[in-house]
């Protein structure tokens, strides 16, 4: 049913006092909506729209649920334009159209994450992803919005768990992407991700097909110069030899490691409560003798989280560096020192680790 078709029978539907039936595939939006905690109504939401059958069916589902009344918040539609292909220009078009068309807000931003990757000297697949939240962050801003959705599908979670399973990630990075996390260090914006637990690439396509809207095809997806793609297109088909089910298999995994991981989380966050110290000169570092009372699982979870109040992040932080913090741990002499990528620095010294930033010395800066 096209678009127009759907208008007029919406509003017959009204008139004769009848409820509008969903189709199976906004039921089951609607369905992991409820089940992520998503608000029903009195709320304002962005949902990120690149144009591809993933982002459009959310869209669309979205739509149908508001217009059935099932859902009753503000919807704003955010398009990030990457620069990265000649033809980028005229997805941002076609998104826009459509939003309009539909009578949703749109908001537009162009960055040319090219450059922008190049003089970072960063990885251009990291380089798009960073610039995409933060341009939602913005967005989200900008538009008083406290839920932030994207698109990604169980075909998705799957290539991210290979992916990491490949660079030797541990539970944390096998557990893939969250459902449901903050957007940025505020908790107060959430990302969603209602399609990840349930909906495969194909199932978009074909709501595409049933609501009788066009999406726009990538090229890139289609470049396996990307490590993505060549898991898309080659391991994932050839693991499907082994099971027909494999996306389902490890979108599972990554499930019950999520869960495995929040549990040592909680426990490694209480680890470095303990170790909290304060040194003669009123320097914040960690009690190296609580560290090494635990086990060195546990331990490593609390260096993780301690090493992302210094820095921020984990961007470009590798098991080599952990291991080097545990040989830190494990001397008795002090004054050494551990560099990490981007210029910070550990160091031991009177039975204590400190955290030194890029030049300035922070330990201090948080409680």
């Amino acid at each position: 049913m096209s678009l127009a078709q759907e208008k007029s029978t919406e509003g017959a539907e009204r008139q004769g006092g009848g409820r509008r039936r969903l189709s199976r595939f906004s039921s089951r939006l609607l369905a992991e909506w409820k089940h992520l905690s998503l608000p029903l109504k009195d709320a304002h939401v962005i949902a990120a729209i690149s144009g591809g059958a993933d982002s459009v069916a959310l869209l669309l589902a979205l739509d149908e649920l508001l217009r059935a009344e099932r859902l009753c918040v503000s919807l704003t539609v955010a398009h990030l334009d990457h620069g990265l292909r000649a033809s980028s220009g005229e997805d941002s078009l076609w998104v826009e159209n459509l939003a309009r068309r539909l009578g949703y807000a749109f908001e537009l931003e162009r960055v040319p994450v090219g450059e922008r990757a190049g003089k970072a000297q960063d990885n251009l697949e990291q380089a798009a992803r960073r610039t995409r939240y933060e341009f939602l962050s913005r967005a989200s801003r900008n538009n008083g919005a406290r839920i932030v959705l994207t698109a990604h599908t169980m075909d998705d979670q799957a290539e991210t768990v290979l992916l990491r399973l490949l660079r030797g990630s541990g539970a944390e990075g096998l557990g893939g992407m969250e459902p449901v996390r903050a957007l940025g260090e505020a908790p107060d914006v959430l990302l969603a991700r209602p399609l990840l637990n349930w909906a495969r690439r194909a199932l978009t396509e074909e709501y595409c097909r049933e609501r009788e809207v066009d999406f726009r095809l990538d090229e890139m997806n289609e470049d396996e110069a990307f490590a993505r793609v060549r898991v898309r297109r080659r391991l994932l088909p050839l693991m499907q030899g082994f099971n027909g089910r494999v996306v389902e298999a490890l979108a599972r995994t990554a499930q019950l490691l999520r869960e495995d991981a929040r549990a040592l989380n909680e426990l490694a966050a209480q680890l470095l409560e303990e170790a909290r110290t304060s040194s003669a000169d009123g320097k914040r570092g960690l009690s190296i003798k609580a560290l090494m009372s635990a086990h060195f699982s546990l331990r490593r979870r609390a260096l993780r989280l301690w090493l992302v109040e210094g820095r921020g992040d984990l961007r470009r932080l590798e098991m080599v560096h952990l291991m080097a913090l545990e040989r830190l741990l494990a001397g008795e002499r002090g004054g050494r020192v551990v560099e990490l990528p981007g210029g910070a620095t550990v160091t031991r010294r009177k039975g204590c680790l400190f955290f030194h930033g890029k030049g300035v010395e922070n330990e201090g800066e948080r409680d």
